[in-house]
């Protein structure tokens, strides 16, 4: 290691994000094309106060800090993904940029500030409970299921952790969009930006992006489809520049 030495558990890995950062994954907390994706599209400004929940091994934050410069938060209520992510904080020595915070996201009242952040992101559990095969372990049964947090969870708590005006983005299944829609405008989380993600341009979309904000007017922009491919199956151009060093960091 030539960073601050770090202990590294059975099971466990450093992962390049390029720019000079690594990550700690390991089979029950890794990170997908999905949460790169939703840290891009979220578009965090320099001075954004910002939080991500149900982040994982805390691959958005860390990316974050590739552009942004002031304070951020990362909720989650797996202890093992909080140990992976505190100590790619010291790996990096980003400590005192992030705040981990292992708790669960619906009673985050006296833990985090109400009405301070400016962009909440999260990359939720697809699945509702009881919808095909249960993951046999406890960590992926959390992640893919709704057995801890509904969309409705979610968009409750990044409500309460915004200020008026603040951006709340999430990625998620196509089949659930009405879903999400309808639990955001629930909690006055009005969608604003809509983009769908697929293989290439002959597949349907596998993934939507989407960003709604606290309070706003009813208007949502849709923007052009992010195609990952190209036809002869090579990494498409506009995922390599959203990629960017990330990928040149695991060539």
């Amino acid at each position: 290691m030539s960073k601050t030495d770090i202990e590294l558990y059975e099971g466990e890995r450093l992962d390049p994000l390029g720019g000079g950062l690594s990550v700690v994954v390991s089979k029950d907390h890794i990170f997908g094309t999905d949460a790169v994706l939703l840290s891009h599209f979220s578009n965090i400004r320099k001075k954004d106060i910002a939080c991500d929940m149900g982040t994982g091994c805390g691959i958005i934050p860390l990316l974050w800090c590739k552009k942004q410069t002031g304070q951020l938060f990362a909720v989650e209520i797996q202890e093992k993904a909080c140990s992976q992510l505190e100590r790619s904080l010291v790996f990096n020595s980003l400590s005192e940029r992030v705040t981990v915070v292992n708790h669960d996201l619906r009673s985050l009242k006296g833990v985090l500030p109400f009405g301070a952040f400016d962009l909440v992101t999260m990359n939720p559990p697809y699945k509702k409970v009881g919808a095909g095969i249960e993951s046999a372990s406890e960590s992926d049964k959390i992640a893919r299921h709704e057995t801890m947090c509904s969309i409705d969870d979610c968009c409750e708590a990044a409500a309460k952790l915004l200020r008026f005006g603040g951006r709340f983005c999430l990625c998620h299944r196509p089949e659930r969009l009405c879903d999400v829609v309808v639990s955001m405008r629930r909690h006055n989380l009005e969608p604003k930006r809509l983009r769908f993600v697929s293989k290439n341009e002959g597949s349907a979309p596998w993934l939507f992006l989407v960003e709604g904000k606290l309070g706003a007017n009813s208007f949502v922009s849709i923007e052009k489809n992010l195609y990952i491919e190209t036809p002869d199956g090579k990494p498409s151009e506009e995922l390599l520049k959203i990629m960017g060093d990330y990928t040149e960091g695991r060539r």
